[in-house]
């Protein structure tokens, strides 16, 4: 049977790198994709571990290969997920994650509409402001278009199978988990194993 594909979106402070890093720390079988983007790294970011970092010409190169599931701008910078880095896992029966946005949560939903989407919300505007502030990483202006541009990400929360609040990240990454392993309990998902213990249980 093949993997899942789950998508894991939120504005910018809203919890998502952090929700899914722990979590990939409690689940076996699940890889996060990669993204590509032309945005410069940030302290402390490796090339190919949060983000394949790439020219804007290279990025323009990879569109035009169709190498890319889905691609977007955010924030002024490009970013796009790997079809190569998404449909052999998947193929192959793992699970995969992606951290992406709601536009990009369109295009794979439309090309792969199985996936099971999550939206992650933080508890109100003042914590995430204070979540942006907090990274010390961007400057001013960098902080006002990000918490501008999350009134329209959060507007599109109800084109989302599940919504999570960020409120206290414990319980946050429990909900997320949980997501994930009712999925995997789905019938249709256990696939040949499933069939073949009800087989031999109905012989």
């Amino acid at each position: 049977m093949p993997g899942s594909l789950f998508i894991v979106a939120s504005p910018s402070g809203g919890g998502k790198t952090s929700l899914v890093k722990a979590l990939l720390g409690l689940e076996t079988g699940v890889r996060l994709s990669v993204s590509h983007t032309t945005r410069p790294p940030r302290s402390g970011e490796l090339d190919g571990v949060h983000y394949h970092f790439v020219a804007p010409a290279e990025f323009e190169r990879l569109v035009g290969e169709g190498a890319f599931l889905e691609h977007a701008e955010v924030h002024g910078n490009r970013y796009g997920t790997s079809r190569g880095a998404v449909m052999p896992t998947l193929e192959q029966g793992g699970d995969v994650i992606l951290e992406i946005d709601y536009q990009g949560a369109r295009l794979i939903r439309a090309q792969l509409p199985a996936c099971v989407s999550v939206f992650i919300l933080p508890p109100s505007r003042v914590e995430l402001e204070r979540r942006l502030r907090a990274r010390a990483s961007d400057s001013e202006a960098v902080i006002q278009r990000r918490l501008a541009n999350s009134r329209e990400e959060m507007a599109h929360v109800d084109e989302f199978d599940y919504v999570i609040i960020n409120d206290r990240f414990e319980h946050a990454l429990a909900d997320l988990r949980s997501i994930v392993r009712s999925q995997r309990l789905r019938r249709i998902v256990q696939g040949p194993e499933l069939a073949a213990l009800i087989a031999d249980l109905c012989a």
